[in-house]
């Protein structure tokens, strides 16, 4: 079979595709499904197309030595394309220049080089080696989400339950499709600190994120006993008593707490997520860059029914993966329809103009415990036969009943 090759370059510090160009420019018929990348390549770009001028002359010769190869299968298409038009369906009209609410976490340079690289390539083990300022992602020791192993935990009676403090009101956000989540970003006017459990200090409620699957075994970035969940609620929130904001406390210690409820599929639908991911309101956030008001809030409503989680030290489960998050992860699920959940996978990584790519599967894979304490303030010991240590080989968490609903 004919085969098509793209060189492309990346460097440690500054990931970008050099030299691309269409080696057989009349080769046309190129099938989208048949796109094999052998090495996930990073895009240096100029506006919305790809560029061959990435660098000056002078360093593309040093560069050689460290080129990759991207093979095209081609095969009758519907329409001709030609290969660099097809490069820009696949990857997108990527603008360096654009930035979202979620970007206040890392440098605006940082999260454009990685919304590139996940949105084309789901390949975040390669996200150490993109860029240097990355490196965590890849050595780090701390690193999440992870799988929880119930047989594992261990029982920490001086783990407070959760307080959280909204002042008797309720708040309003704006919710962004950012191309990679669904984020509900709070305005500053009435704020929700939350203390307890393992923190020493109050943290301040700064962002809620979901993650979701394509179908319903998938979609949770934790693991419990192996098995994931449809989807997952993160609360991120930073430590409001020691930093400024939260883009400096994503890289300083104690900076961080996330707060983590998995979602299941079910016949009725939490009250908070519910007010989300209604029809009227998701179909609002369809494509990227598209935001949407929601006014009267109660975050108390988006928590489960009861005062149990796990807790351990981890990471953002996003470039730059700074090991500066405790994460707290809720002992019950909350409930979505299946309609919203397939709502949800019907939103776009890309505008209106751009090939439909779904947002479902925004997950990162788990990554190593390393030896790391799990703790809980669940007390096997008043559990009896229902103990998860009585039950290490079934896959099943037996400590609440809610999860097997």
């Amino acid at each position: 079979m004919d085969m098509v090759t793209i060189a492309a370059v990346s460097t440690w510090d500054e990931p970008v595709v050099l030299g691309v160009k269409c080696l057989h420019p009349q080769v046309t018929g190129i099938a989208l499904s048949e796109v094999k990348l052998l090495y996930p390549p990073i895009c240096c770009l100029q506006g919305p197309l790809l560029s061959s001028k990435c660098l000056p002359q002078q360093k593309k010769s040093a560069l050689q030595r460290q080129r990759l190869r991207v093979y095209l299968e081609h095969q009758s298409f519907l329409a001709p394309v030609p290969i660099c038009l097809l490069l820009v369906l696949v990857l997108g009209s990527l603008n360096p220049s654009f930035q979202t609410q979620e970007e206040s976490l890392v440098p605006e340079s940082s999260l454009n080089e990685y919304f590139v690289f996940y949105s084309t390539v789901k390949v975040p083990s390669f996200w150490g080696l993109v860029n240097s300022a990355w490196n965590l992602c890849s050595v780090g020791k701390r690193q999440s989400p992870v799988n929880i192993e119930t047989s594992h935990m261990i029982f920490d009676p001086f783990l407070t339950p959760l307080r959280i403090n909204t002042g008797g009101r309720k708040v309003s956000g704006t919710m962004y499709n950012t191309g990679r989540h669904v984020s509900l970003r709070l305005d500053k006017e009435h704020l929700v600190n939350i203390s307890g459990g393992p923190m020493t200090y109050s943290h301040r409620l700064e962002e809620i994120r979901l993650h979701f699957g394509s179908e319903d075994s998938q979609g949770s970035e934790h693991l419990l006993n192996g098995q994931a969940f449809s989807g997952e609620v993160q609360l991120i929130h930073y430590n409001h008593e020691l930093y400024t904001n939260v883009t400096e406390a994503a890289k300083s210690p104690n900076g961080l707490v996330v707060v983590s409820i998995f979602m299941k599929v079910s016949e009725s639908s939490n009250p908070f997520l519910n007010r989300m991911l209604n029809r009227d309101t998701i179909t609002r956030i369809t494509y990227k860059n598209d935001a949407y008001l929601l006014q009267g809030l109660n975050i108390e409503e988006l928590y489960p029914e009861t005062s149990s989680f796990i807790t351990y030290d981890g990471s953002m489960t996003i470039p730059p993966c700074y090991e500066t998050a405790s994460w707290i992860i809720m002992n019950k699920p909350v409930y979505i329809t299946r309609m919203q959940m397939h709502s949800l996978r019907l939103l776009s990584q890309n505008q209106p103009s751009q090939i439909f790519l779904s947002m479902s599967d925004n997950f990162r894979p788990v990554q190593p415990l390393n030896n790391r304490c799990i703790r809980t303030n669940i007390n096997f010991s008043l559990q009896g036969k229902d103990c998860p240590n009585n039950r290490a080989q079934k896959l099943q968490y037996r400590v609440n009943e809610w999860l097997l609903k």
